[in-house]
């Protein structure tokens, strides 16, 4: 019998920049580390894969497209996976054993909400009274 999995899905958003102070060689061990933990969180069906994210973009506004993004160093997203989960607290306290947070990166942990977007449902996208 196979355990059964958790009841939520959890996006997690990479972001900041490397603790200066540190060398080459102290991030790539960060990052090497990192791996292996993820892996094994894959492994144990803890979390699914994401993706680093590509330096270059584009910002898509009403009416144009410019090259982004344009965000300030210490809101850089640098990739994503995904966190799963029984509750925000479980997936938070995995998001604490990753190996890069000593390093200066943060991590955005949200969750997935399955329901389809309305504009009469309160959500981070309802439009704002008027």
């Amino acid at each position: 019998m196979s355990p059964i999995p958790p009841a939520h899905e959890y996006l997690v958003l990479s972001r900041g920049q490397w603790d200066p102070s540190l060398s080459p060689q102290q991030i790539q061990d960060a990052i090497d580390r990192f791996y292996v933990w993820h892996e094994r969180c894959v492994e144990q069906g803890r979390m699914k894969a994401g993706s680093r994210l590509a330096v270059e973009g584009k910002v898509v506004t009403r009416g144009k497209t410019v090259d982004g993004p344009f965000a300030e160093a210490k809101e850089l997203i640098g990739g994503y996976w995904f966190v799963l989960a029984n509750s925000l607290d479980e997936a938070a306290a995995l998001l604490n054993e990753n190996p890069c947070l000593a390093c200066g990166l943060s991590f955005e942990l949200r969750p997935l909400e399955a329901e389809r977007a309305s504009a009469y449902i309160a959500s981070n996208e309802t439009p704002a009274k008027r």
